[in-house]
């Protein structure tokens, strides 16, 4: 993007718009959708061939969210309000344990496989069900919308409320629980609001600010002590730099929400910062899996590949931060992230993306799909570019 933006900006507008419409819902949808047992069959490979039937919970949630949203916000398609309804339907009848928690991995038709000790599931579940409250004006899943909210809020701020993964001999805590629980409260705010959502994504965000990000030694830490302190062990020391830069993003979203509120860019643009510097693969391009904050080896061997979410949440982050603030470093490296992920990820042939490239970018593993991709980073990635840009242009 040089000088004379308007013409990039309007050529990135068009091409996000076409990515999403053209290659990347049309992968997944219609084929996805279980007409038999409900819900959505995302585990696929590279030409859209099913690899298994089994079904991830939180990424059900986030399909519907992803057609509750395109209906609300692109065009009033029956078949996207319709495709919506069966994760809605799928979600509330098969995933929910007794105990009112969410399982993370079911079969085909619903039988529960696996429950995790995080409330992902729950939060996916949350903006799924206020986006297609909004879209079918449903009061009833509306009210079940804000209900599981409350939950998260319970899960996230009662300690041992969830079974602990850990002893309590080295307590931590992560950035995860306040990023996950600000976007999901701004999705809900969005779509069919509630009143206590203003004043926790300011509390996430002041713990953020406060414990997660260390502008002494410019980063983001992804876990800390309990009083922010840095635990000088493998995992404390691990950084994720593109869930970071996801953090980023979703701080930048904020300020635009409050009047482009000055303090607010100027952390997300830290944060994005911080973790473009370590995060930046200067050899071969794209953004690297996991860093460690002191340089050391990371012990994770997946550590230098690159992963297709921390490039979404980049290409997001470089955008928006350029959008509110003109600096043109920012552009450069929209550029950059941009142009490195639709030449590596994109599969010109079938559409949609591989996840997993090896560090000089050949492709791991052709897979679309599984436990852990489904239709949510990229085509959030690529509807949130389209109307942020729409709206600024």
């Amino acid at each position: 993007m040089e000088a004379n933006h308007t013409k990039d900006l309007n050529y990135y507008r068009d091409f996000y718009k076409n990515q999403l419409l053209s290659y990347t819902v049309p992968f997944w949808f219609p084929r996805s959708i279980d007409e038999e047992h409900g819900g959505y069959l995302f585990m696929r490979d590279a030409d859209g061939s099913l690899l298994d039937d089994d079904k991830a919970v939180w990424i059900q949630g986030r399909a519907a969210w992803l057609l509750a949203t395109l209906y609300n916000t692109v065009e009033q398609k029956p078949e996207w309000l319709e495709g919506a309804k069966k994760g809605i339907d799928f979600l509330r009848q098969h995933c929910f344990d007794t105990d009112g928690r969410m399982f993370f991995h079911v079969t085909r038709e619903g039988q529960p496989i696996r429950k995790r000790r995080y409330f992902f599931s729950e939060t996916f579940a949350v903006i799924a069900f206020a986006a297609y409250a909004k879209a079918s004006g449903d009061k009833e899943i509306a009210q079940e919308a804000r209900r599981l909210f409350g939950k998260c809020l319970e899960y996230a701020t009662t300690p041992g409320l969830l079974e602990p993964k850990f002893t309590d001999t080295r307590p931590a805590k992560g950035i995860g629980v306040p990023m996950i629980m600000m976007n999901t409260a701004q999705q809900l705010r969005d779509t069919i609001g509630d009143e206590r959502c203003d004043e926790w994504i300011s509390k996430w965000i002041a713990d953020i600010e406060k414990d997660f990000v260390k502008d002494d030694i410019r980063c983001v830490m992804e876990q800390v002590a309990p009083d922010g302190s840095i635990i000088d062990h493998i995992d404390g020391r691990t950084l994720n730099p593109g869930h970071a830069i996801e953090g980023a993003w979703f701080i930048l979203h904020e300020a635009r929400y409050r009047n482009n509120d000055p303090h607010l860019i100027a952390l997300g643009c830290r944060m994005l910062d911080y973790m473009w510097e370590r995060g930046w693969d200067k050899e071969h391009g794209g953004i690297l899996y996991f860093r460690d904050v002191y340089g050391k080896p990371v012990q994770e061997y997946w550590h230098d590949m690159k992963f297709w979410w921390p490039q979404n949440e980049t290409i997001i982050a470089t955008l928006l931060a350029f959008l509110m603030t003109g600096n043109q470093k920012y552009a450069d490296w929209h550029q950059q992230i941009h142009d490195y992920a639709y030449s590596h990820f994109h599969d010109k042939q079938n559409g949609e993306w591989f996840g997993y490239l090896h560090r000089d970018g050949s492709v791991s593993n052709g897979s679309k799909g599984n436990l852990f991709k489904g239709p949510f980073h990229l085509p959030r990635q690529e509807w949130y570019c389209w109307q942020a840009l729409e709206a600024f242009l």
